[in-house]
């Protein structure tokens, strides 16, 4: 089972990053959350990384559809968007939402993971639109 949706964009990470945070407010996710990864594992372990950033997207509308649904559902959320490089590429990837509905077996939760995708494939759509 995929659980992921992926674009790879040509640009710089920092670019992408910002192209990343409008394409996600524009289908109304808001960051609630940001971790940069490569830091923290510089910091913590002094391990060397490429840029990676995970990104905390919610769409409060969706989430309170879902918490409505399925009060424990609140582990699965937010939507994760992680931003990293590859080579000379940059990688977007988001978490598919009906990793929900299949993790949870609540049928409640398809209506929402659904809308849920098709504004993450929205986004991403956006962003290997303006990448081509």
């Amino acid at each position: 089972m995929s659980y992921d949706r992926t674009v790879r964009l040509p640009g710089t990470f920092g670019e992408t990053v910002e192209a990343v945070r409008h394409a996600l407010a524009e289908q109304g996710f808001g960051i609630l959350t940001e971790i940069d990864v490569q830091a923290t594992l510089k910091a913590k372990l002094d391990h060397d990384m490429e840029p990676y950033l995970i990104l905390g997207a919610c769409n409060p509308p969706l989430a309170r559809q879902a918490l409505d649904a399925d009060r424990a559902i609140g582990l699965l959320l937010p939507c994760n968007v992680v931003v990293r490089t590859e080579g000379d590429q940059v990688v977007v990837q988001a978490i598919d939402p009906s990793t929900m509905v299949t993790l949870t077996g609540v049928d409640a939760l398809a209506p929402v993971a659904d809308e849920a995708a098709r504004r993450l494939d929205a986004a991403l759509a956006a962003l290997a639109d303006a990448g081509a």
